[in-house]
């Protein structure tokens, strides 16, 4: 295992994200996912990521290191706890780490993310209640996560954080273009998670391969329309870069990502020992100048002709009839939330509020949710700016 050090603190280059265990891919085994978390370990990951939201992470995460604690980096994160409304007032911040620090079994947490904005707190409320928790030794670092660069920037001018967490990968390269710059410019630590894509870069996801009900892949953006085609495009792409050079797709996924200038740590989230064992097989190897630079020029050709499908998906959904099948008319809508904000159509600040209306939807959706989606639909497509046809 290789490792990286930023502003003191060497983190592994590989890290183990502990998400899986929020339910979010369907039920989890809470035994074997601390099996995993201890052969992580075994293999010289000491860089562990977790979060208030994700269930009993914190506590299965803390039980396992415990017994070496200070040979490892905890990353864990603060907002959100339970639905969709963020707080990351000074209180509830300081209660919040005291929580996740008895969860964790430790005096002290490595890395404190602030892990959704709350538009309700002014920022430099929550940055008076981070540094006063770096003062008491309660956190020695800190950073942000799922925040638009505006408020990343108002985070920097008024604090010292360590870093930005951001999703990362060949599929999905937002974060390069608006968030590494950022963290250059501040010398922020980029963190990167969903390296391999929620596993659609990994060669062992096909255009027939279904979800379970539990499992958010079922309406992630990611894996709808032209951008789960794009991803697929983009994983048999990385399959033959890795033949000639004995990686697997999986391999190459995390090593593009560590590539980038200003990666201190490449979020992994395997769901066993054996996927864990080939992430980690990606620590170490950096593909070549050449095969990095035919890539990004597969990679440019790519993103030019997703624009132009994700315009005109944009356009047949806000402008002709929702599917009448209620789950599928959500899952559009979502679709079109994160496709609008990706191309510049609209702002995530003016989004989100809909899109916190909507999710909670999902749990309970029926036939007699359509009319609620069709109002949704009008009220985005009034704020959605699409292009001249």
């Amino acid at each position: 295992m290789k490792y990286r050090k930023h502003r003191g603190l060497s983190v592994s280059e590989i890290g183990v994200g502990c998400y899986a265990l929020s339910g979010a891919y369907g039920a989890r085994d809470a035994g074997g996912f601390k099996q995993m978390l201890r052969h992580a370990f075994d293999l010289g990951v000491t860089f562990f990521d977790t979060a208030e939201a994700y269930g009993d992470a914190e506590r299965v995460l803390g039980e396992v290191v415990h017994p070496y604690r200070d040979e490892v980096v905890i990353a864990t994160k603060v907002g959100i706890r339970e639905g969709l409304t963020p707080n990351l007032s000074k209180e509830y911040v300081h209660a919040a780490c005291t929580r996740s620090l008895q969860q964790l079994q430790t005096d002290y947490i490595d890395l404190y993310q602030v892990h959704f904005d709350d538009p309700n707190t002014p920022v430099e409320e929550t940055v008076d209640a981070l540094e006063e928790l770096a003062r008491e030794g309660k956190i020695r670092y800190y950073g942000v996560g799922h925040l638009p660069v505006d408020r990343i920037e108002t985070y920097c001018r008024l604090g010292k954080p360590f870093s930005v967490l951001m999703e990362l990968n060949a599929a999905a390269r937002a974060a390069r273009e608006q968030l590494l710059p950022l963290c250059r410019k501040h010398r922020l630590g980029a963190i990167a998670f969903s390296t391999t894509g929620r596993g659609l870069l990994t060669g062992k996801i096909q255009r027939d391969t279904g979800f379970g009900p539990d499992d958010l892949r079922r309406m992630d953006p990611l894996f709808q329309r032209e951008r789960f085609q794009s991803g697929l495009r983009i994983a048999d792409r990385l399959a033959a870069l890795g033949k000639e050079h004995g990686k697997t797709p999986a391999q190459v996924a995390i090593a593009w990502v560590l590539a980038q200038q200003g990666v201190i740590s490449a979020l992994t989230g395997p769901s066993s020992i054996a996927h864990l064992e080939e992430n980690v097989g990606a620590s170490g190897w950096t593909p070549s100048t050449r095969d990095l630079t035919a890539l990004e020029r597969f990679l440019a050709e790519e993103e030019e002709q997703l624009k132009e499908e994700q315009q005109s998906s944009l356009r047949r959904i806000l402008t002709t009839a929702l599917p009448q099948d209620p789950a599928k008319a959500l899952v559009d809508l979502v679709y079109v939330m994160e496709t609008a904000v990706e191309l510049g159509r609209a702002s995530e600040k003016d989004v989100m509020p809909i899109l916190r209306e909507l999710l909670p939807m999902q749990k309970a959706i029926n036939k007699s949710s359509l009319a609620k989606l069709q109002a949704i639909r009008a009220q985005l497509a009034q704020l959605i700016r699409l292009e001249p046809s």
